[in-house]
């Protein structure tokens, strides 16, 4: 494998708050990372500035030629707004100068049905927004998508149809992956390495080389909050 993405000794200032200190890793090609943390540790703002959204001090090392999605945890979406999802990923085609071939594939990838297809974007559900978002993220055939908090709006059930997806992703279409997750059943389960993110200090390596309960309770001051198993 070769590095898709290095990060040396990256940090974010914001309104004179220094957010991210000092944050160097190397994902390789095909690689599944997850980033944990705290909420206000940096996590989402560590994913914008990878993303070139924001200003940082530091290199960010992208592979040439390295295409790039992003999967947002949120967007408010107006109701009143009549946009369905398959006008959404029409569109978004047309920019970038795909068929429709290559969005049949992106909906069959993911599992969009015809009446979400058809549902106006501000009348779906949390997972099924999810799912269109993450449809959007992957026309145009990306080598790495970041994921910011993906099933934050799922149910139990959701929560684990996405983390297949996820994982078909990765093994089946040798897509990279960039996931902020508060799950750490889901890091165990399909991350080749994690990245700890806190104020204080940073971790990054296999999940069960790096999570262990003396590192959790002294990153995160609060073990219990990640307390999912990982049988």
């Amino acid at each position: 494998m070769s590095a898709i993405l290095e990060l040396k000794n990256v940090s974010v200032t914001l309104d004179h708050d220094t957010i991210v200190r000092g944050v160097s890793f190397v994902i390789e090609d095909g690689q599944s990372i997850a980033i944990i943390g705290p909420n206000g540790s940096g996590k989402t703002v560590l994913l914008k500035a990878i993303l070139g959204l924001i200003a940082y001090d530091g290199e960010i090392i992208w592979r040439p030629g390295a295409t790039v999605g992003y999967v947002p945890q949120k967007i408010d979406a107006d109701r009143s707004v009549p946009l369905n999802v398959r006008n959404l990923l029409v569109s978004k085609a047309h920019v970038i100068g795909k068929g429709e071939a290559e969005i049949t594939q992106v909906i069959q990838r993911v599992g969009l049905s015809e009446p979400v297809l058809a549902t106006p974007i501000g009348h779906l559900s949390g997972g099924q927004f999810q799912r269109a978002l993450v449809a959007f993220a992957l026309l145009g055939d990306p080598d790495i998508v970041l994921f910011d908090e993906p099933t934050a709006s799922m149910d139990e059930p959701g929560e684990e149809q996405l983390y297949a997806l996820l994982d078909r992703l990765r093994t089946e279409v040798g897509i990279t992956t960039v996931v902020v997750s508060h799950d750490l059943s889901f890091v165990y389960r399909h991350a080749d390495n994690v990245l700890c993110l806190n104020r204080s200090g940073v971790c990054f390596g296999p999940p069960r080389g790096v999570l262990t309960s003396k590192l959790l309770a002294e990153l995160f001051d609060a073990p219990t909050f990640y307390g999912h198993t990982h049988s």
